[in-house]
């Protein structure tokens, strides 16, 4: 099986390229420079080469489109644009390049956010739930699945709607670690803000799960079946460093730290993973507990 990853550089991206390379997959990354790879069973093309030949792709069964520039920074009018542009831009070269390819893949796996059903302390969303587009997170989400939604017919597409992903390598746990090694975590805001997130390793298994399974198509919401609030991730972080969860951020805080983009940290959404759960598919870590665990104990 031939898998090719748009985005492989990233922190997913680069999880991934790993975790199906290791599996005996073959992998191409599309990247904007050829960089060094250490792996016989991973190559790497440019965009540009692409422009030139896209035989390199031809006859591969699976692509998966995670780029786009990092939502992790500041958001003024133009890096809010960046962001943007850099998913539906792309998607819309994946979809060009699908069209011209006379071998075409089985499936796409476009990448979105949970941030696309909007921020809700009292919904609970699944994949049958209804869009939002009042605030930017869901705005982006929403066209990047739109440009998706163009994908051939005969191509299998399932939108990806990617909740926070924990990880060892990158992602936003360090971060929200670091206060609690320092002995000053606590609550953020009201702490009653959802968390819809998954541990990196699930993540790979799912899409994994949806690759080899037919009957995964549309909208697919990637997280973990047990979404926390904000005060039960900062006390399990507590519980299993050994530390306190004492001192909570005030609101205004994070919104003069950050501005626009403090609603990341304020504001979340109850996520639930029905699609997969009822299809049958096992998470190696179902609970909180299970996944800091994993990631924070050696």
């Amino acid at each position: 099986m031939r898998i090719v990853i748009f985005g492989g550089t990233g922190f997913i991206g680069k999880y991934l390229c790993t975790y199906f390379s290791n599996i005996g997959k073959d992998v191409i990354i599309v990247s904007r420079s050829k960089g060094i790879v250490q792996n016989s069973l991973i190559r790497r093309v440019t965009w540009k080469d692409l422009e030139e030949n896209i035989e390199p792709l031809e006859g591969s069964d699976v692509f998966i489109n995670l780029a786009g520039e990092t939502i992790n920074q500041r958001w003024t009018k133009k890096s809010k644009e960046r962001i943007l542009a850099s998913r539906v831009d792309t998607t819309k070269k994946i979809i060009a390049i699908i069209a011209r390819l006379k071998d075409k893949p089985k499936v796409l796996i476009n990448g979105s956010a949970v941030g696309i059903y909007g921020m809700s302390d009292k919904e609970s969303f699944d994949e049958s739930s209804a869009t939002s587009t009042e605030d930017f997170l869901a705005k982006v989400a929403n066209e990047w699945e739109k440009e998706a939604d163009a994908c051939d017919k005969a191509v299998r597409l399932v939108k990806l709607r990617i909740g926070v992903v924990l990880g060892k390598e990158g992602g936003a746990l360090q971060k929200m670690v670091l206060p609690y090694k320092l002995f000053a975590g606590g609550r953020i805001g009201t702490g009653n803000q959802w968390l819809s997130w998954i541990h990196i390793e699930d993540l790979a298994r799912l899409i994994e799960f949806c690759i080899l399974n037919d009957k995964m198509n549309g909208v697919v919401n990637a997280t973990a079946p047990h979404p926390i609030t904000n005060d039960e991730f900062g006390r399990t972080i507590a519980r299993v460093l050994g530390r306190p969860h004492f001192l909570p951020v005030p609101s205004v805080v994070f919104k003069l730290l950050l501005g626009e983009m403090a609603l990341m940290v304020l504001k979340g959404q109850k996520v639930l993973p029905k699609k997969v759960l009822d299809y049958g598919f096992n998470y190696n870590f179902p609970t909180i507990e299970k996944a800091i665990r994993d990631l924070l104990t050696d």
